[in-house]
């Protein structure tokens, strides 16, 4: 980017929440995978960020936090039912996420969702100036790229999707197909995780809208749009940094102390959702457990699940059955002084988060469906001594790059099941050959390289 240049970053959410009440309230930088992906390069390229406070009602005046300027989205309750809880995450989510659950299709929630986006729009065309380059990200807005060309043509406009995008069946069941295409496509450049996902819209965009062209470069309206992968990465030595830290190895020790310094520790962290895939590695544990082939006193499952969406009922029934099913497990499994599975529903500090990292022998990273997954990523960037085994899903975007971990299939149970065993069995020197590896190629691919890779992109 140039010297004079601004970042403005247009999301669903803004990077910081408010903590507190009253005359002691304050902003915080909030946590997740946009915010933690973005925030270091919003440090080297102070500018703007446009998103949603998280809470129905009027949004606050603008303001400066942390050299970066803050324009809050308001959304009414109404809004937040249709646009976000509906549109959002019972249309776009699921069509996205290979129909997983069946998604809902309401004109309504279709009209709510171009309002917000047109008011996401109109703010980033009023913030931008000459020569600065709007960033908008993922499902959200995928309209707002054509609502900001038309009113600022005099500007580069860049889109991210950060979930994956769906095959050209699927994504003919959405009735409003051509204005989502053509709504991307009033951007310079589309960026997604992996090339499938560019080469899925790129057909898409071929079949719904006047376009012309190939896989990685779209002609419509006149105007070249360009169309690659350029996958999410963390800061790989923020981590490594992290993991290092005295508080946190001594708290790794003091978990693995406290679980048992015999056993082996599988862990996994999720947010509450259906496209990770929870339910499924439960249930390929208890068939190793079954069938005697792992047995508790010897190693144990750590699973932390971050709450998410809890006011649903399809998440709420979700919860209910994971719950159950760790009940039963333990029930059945669990020894004296040897619990079979460590549930932990609720969120964890970064400290806490890498500890447990640093602890694990097994990382058990095998969602349905998943645009990229950065825990894989985060897992590996704490392994400092080059120990630790990646079991990684197929369905992952990680797993396009992060090859040497063990891949799976999270539908084959007994797939699953098998190569958590090998995992636990892997012999040392493998293990550490093949972490020497993911290391050196999420060291490459940081955070930092995506998004320069992008902003080129974007600027060419």
């Amino acid at each position: 980017m140039r010297k004079d240049s601004r970042l403005i970053v247009v999301a669903n959410r803004l990077p910081v929440q408010r903590v507190g009440r009253g005359s002691s309230a304050r902003w915080e930088r909030s946590s997740g995978g946009l915010v933690t992906a973005m925030s270091p390069i919003l440090r080297r390229h102070a500018g703007v960020w446009i998103g949603w406070t998280g809470n129905a009602g009027r949004a606050p005046a603008p303001f400066t936090h942390e050299r970066l300027m803050i324009r809050p989205i308001g959304l009414s309750e109404r809004e937040v039912h249709d646009y976000y809880q509906g549109f959002c995450n019972r249309t776009i989510w699921p069509l996205f996420h290979d129909a997983l659950r069946p998604p809902e299709f309401q004109r309504d929630r279709w009209d709510c969702y171009i309002e917000i986006n047109r008011r996401f729009a109109r703010a980033a065309a009023r913030s931008a100036r000459r020569g600065d380059i709007i960033w908008v990200h993922d499902y959200q807005l995928l309209l707002a790229p054509r609502m900001i060309r038309e009113l600022r043509r005099d500007i580069k406009i860049g889109f991210f999707l950060h979930i994956p995008f769906p095959p050209e069946e699927l994504f003919a069941w959405l009735p409003w197909r051509q204005a989502v295409v053509r709504g991307l496509l009033g951007a310079d450049l589309v960026g997604f995780q992996t090339f499938s996902d560019a080469q899925n819209f790129s057909r898409a965009a071929r079949r719904y809208a006047p376009a012309e062209g190939t896989d990685t470069e779209i002609t419509c309206e006149n105007r070249r749009i360009r169309i690659n992968a350029f996958p999410i990465s963390i800061d790989f030595r923020d981590f490594e940094r992290r993991a290092n830290q005295s508080a946190v190895v001594q708290r790794a020790r003091q978990i693995r102390q406290r679980i048992g310094p015999e056993r082996r520790i599988m862990l996994a962290v999720d947010r509450l959702d259906y496209t990770k895939g929870i339910e499924s590695r439960l249930r390929a544990f208890e068939d190793l457990l079954e069938r005697k082939l792992i047995r508790v006193e010897d190693c144990v499952l750590i699973q932390i699940a971050v709450p998410s969406r809890e006011n649903v009922t399809e998440y709420q029934e979700m919860r209910m059955r994971i719950e159950q099913t760790v009940g039963r497990i333990n029930g059945e499994f669990s020894q004296p002084g040897h619990v079979a599975v460590h549930y932990f529903r609720r969120s964890v500090t970064p400290d806490d988060l890498s500890a447990y990292y640093r602890a694990a022998d097994v990382m058990l990273v095998t969602p349905l469906r998943d645009g990229m997954n950065l825990v894989a990523k985060e897992y590996v960037a704490t392994r400092t001594d080059y120990s630790g085994v990646l079991v990684l899903s197929e369905f992952a975007g990680a797993a396009r790059e992060l090859r040497r971990a063990l891949l799976v299939n999270p539908h084959d149970i007994q797939g699953v099941a098998a190569t958590i065993l090998q995992a636990l069995r892997l012999p040392r020197d493998e293990a550490r050959k093949r972490m020497m590896i993911l290391r050196m190629i999420v060291r490459r691919h940081d955070v930092y390289d995506w998004a320069e890779k992008f902003l080129e992109a974007l600027e060419r």
